[in-house]
């Protein structure tokens, strides 16, 4: 059977989307819209642009930029794509709402691109911080594949586990390119990160004095300085060290960047008692207690200088250099409404009254985050011993308030997506299902930790845990089955679906090969792409992954259903609340009917399905019945 026609599928199924060729269709849009002159046949005109900005917008040989040793071979990581997948684990629930990914994130990042882009309210990561003593992954050579690093530094073990002492690179501060190594590691996994952030959607990143500094460059580099919303200091220690060399350090940041400014609507925070304890109702205004606020502004108008009599007869007038805050129409609407203050015998500078129940909404959090607030770094180690026994099997958890104060400050609600792939012990999805568990929600957590092996020696390791991941996903387990024993009537569903990166389930048209010999068994293999049984979800996953359903479908996934022909198919929900159907067994002509009678939008079928000397024949009619009723055919 000839299959050379479906070349152009297979392709485009098997590799993830070019991250950086899509960025440059999206600028090439923009421009399109906004200067069309500057585009002619889909190619950007470079002098007619120059022309446009003028010479003073034009970039010198040497300006502003950060730069470092490797930054163009970090570059090219975001334009490398991928044809692996997530491998669902056999023991899944049939439906969850959150996952938990083991593999190398810049890998499952690539992954994500073609389900995920710009579908992701927040992302949260706690990178390693570069210190001096940590080590992150860092491949000494860009131009290598996946399967050729792997192969090299031994990164897998017989076991499948990653090899910590090969992967894992310390970075010492000794090194020449100490700086250079850890924005390396960062700048492609930032870049793709930003391309699954939803226009509304917003990134918070945790960090140390360390790379701090740096950290700021690069993000306004990857989100763009005027994205920039801010820099929030965190108190993660309360008692202060006496051995300190020189002063005590007690505290991390966490910067916090949208990705588009323009449509981010921070959350607020709710009141405390405290806050509202400042609210007094001094005349005994009917509409409650208030606060009184200054009137007067720096930001000089004449138009907004004018005197204003008070209750007593005094005249008052702003400071100098200073303005009333608005107009005098409007003051005098204000005073009428007794909304403005004169003092306890109408005498005073006016000053504005703010009603609590004006303010009910929540509270503007600020950059300054104290650890009686927010948790600090004992109380997130005090978490995870409460779950494992009391026994400390990950060194410094973040603290599930913190985690929250960031999920409300993130303005992330009901069926949102939240993403952490630098997931260690797995706080980010235990703070987010406590906190759907608090207020009915259905927010939804992705998790992504590398299967880093344990020492033999640690504790973790001793009571069975393996990996890294191993503890992330015994966690997340013992957090759904608490929040089960305590909200029963809130968690029914709660459950979390773990996968793997893998390799494809499909084999890939090589399109380098031109010998007649080579090209025949790659025909060949190209007719047997179906695999076992049980291989069925792994394959139903990919396909949604890479058609761009998400790894647990859009609406959700039905039980494969047996049809009056006798095959099975699988049937997933799109947005548009048509059908997907997937089928992996050979193809009989009764399926045409019950497709047709059906009617789904779209069917997914593999190219074995089609065998024998038939086989061209029925796929052939198969496409022309199906186009006839407006249904999509992908053969694979």
């Amino acid at each position: 059977m000839d299959t050379s026609h479906h070349t152009t599928e297979i392709n485009e199924l098997g590799h993830s989307p070019d991250a950086q060729q899509e960025r440059q269709q999206q600028l090439l849009n923009l421009l399109r819209q906004t200067a069309p002159e500057v585009i002619s046949d889909n190619q950007l005109n470079l002098e007619r642009l120059k022309e446009l900005m003028g010479e003073e917008r034009l970039a010198p040989a040497e300006h502003y930029e950060l730069s470092w040793a490797g930054k163009k071979d970090a570059r090219r990581e975001i334009q490398k794509k991928t044809s692996h997948t997530l491998r669902p684990d056999a023991n899944n629930p049939e439906s969850a709402q959150h996952m938990l990914i083991e593999g190398e994130n810049l890998e499952v990042l690539r992954v994500l691109q073609k389900s995920y882009y710009g579908k992701v309210k927040m992302i949260y990561i706690d990178p390693p911080y570069n210190t001096g003593n940590d080590s992150f992954v860092y491949p000494d050579d860009y131009s290598e594949t996946l399967d050729e690093y792997q192969k090299r530094t031994g990164e897998k073990n017989e076991a499948g586990f990653l090899n910590k002492q090969s992967l894992w690179k310390k970075n010492s501060k000794e090194s020449g390119q100490y700086h250079s190594a850890w924005l390396s590691m960062m700048y492609p996994r930032l870049y793709l990160a930003r391309n699954l952030l939803r226009e509304d959607g917003v990134i918070f990143i945790s960090i140390d004095d360390n790379e701090a500094a740096n950290l700021k460059l690069l993000c306004d580099e990857v989100f763009g300085e005027e994205n920039f919303i801010a820099e929030i200091v965190w108190q993660r220690a309360f008692s202060p060290k006496n051995d300190a060399k020189y002063l005590s350090d007690s505290n991390d940041y966490v910067l916090l960047y949208a990705k588009s400014k323009r449509f981010f609507n921070v959350g607020r925070l709710e009141r405390t008692e405290a806050a509202n304890e400042r609210y007094k109702n001094l005349d005994n205004d009917p509409r409650g207690v208030w606060i009184s606020d200054n009137l007067t502004v720096k930001t000089y108008s004449e138009k907004y200088n004018y005197p204003i009599t008070t209750p007593s007869g005094r005249v008052v007038e702003p400071a100098d250099g200073r303005c009333w805050s608005t107009s005098k129409e409007r003051m005098q609407e204000l005073i009428e409404d007794n909304r403005i203050w004169f003092g306890a015998n109408g005498d005073n500078v006016p000053r504005l009254k703010r009603f609590l129940t004006d303010v009910q909404q929540g509270m503007v959090a600020t950059t300054l985050w104290l650890h009686d607030e927010v948790g600090h770094n004992q109380e997130g180690r005090q978490e995870l011993k409460e779950l494992f026994d009391d026994k400390g099997y990950f060194d410094g958890p973040k603290p599930v308030r913190l985690l929250k104060r960031i999920l409300k400050v993130g303005a992330v609600i009901d069926n949102d997506i939240v993403l952490d792939f630098f997931s260690g012990s797995g706080s980010t999805a235990h703070a987010l299902m406590e906190l759907n568990a608090e207020d009915g929600g259905n927010r939804q957590s992705i998790s992504v930790q590398l299967p880093e092996k344990l020492e033999e020696n640690s504790e973790a390791y001793k009571a069975g845990y393996r990996t890294i991941a191993d503890i992330t996903r015994a966690r997340i387990e013992k957090v759904i089955a608490k929040l089960k024993a305590e909200h029963p009537e809130k968690t029914e569903g709660l459950a979390c679906a773990n996968f793997t990166l893998a390799p494809s389930n499909f084999k890939v048209w090589n399109s380098d090969i031109s010998d007649p010999g080579a090209i025949r068994q790659q025909l060949d293999a190209l007719q047997n792409t179906e695999k076992a049984p049980d291989e069925q979800i792994a394959m139903l996953t990919e396909l949604l992954l890479k058609n761009g359903l998400g790894a647990l479908g859009v609406h959700a996934i039905s039980k494969p259903r047996k049809l009056a022909c006798g095959i099975t198919v699988h049937r997933v929900l799109r947005e548009d609340d048509r059908y997907l159907w997937l089928c992996f067994e050979p193809y009989v002509e009764a399926l045409r009917d019950e497709i047709l009678s059906a009617s789904p939008a779209q069917v997914i079928m593999l190219n074995s399905c089609f065998v024998g000397a038939q086989g061209d024949e029925q796929l052939s009619n198969l496409q022309l019945d199906l186009a006839a009723q407006d249904i999509s055919l992908l053969v694979i």
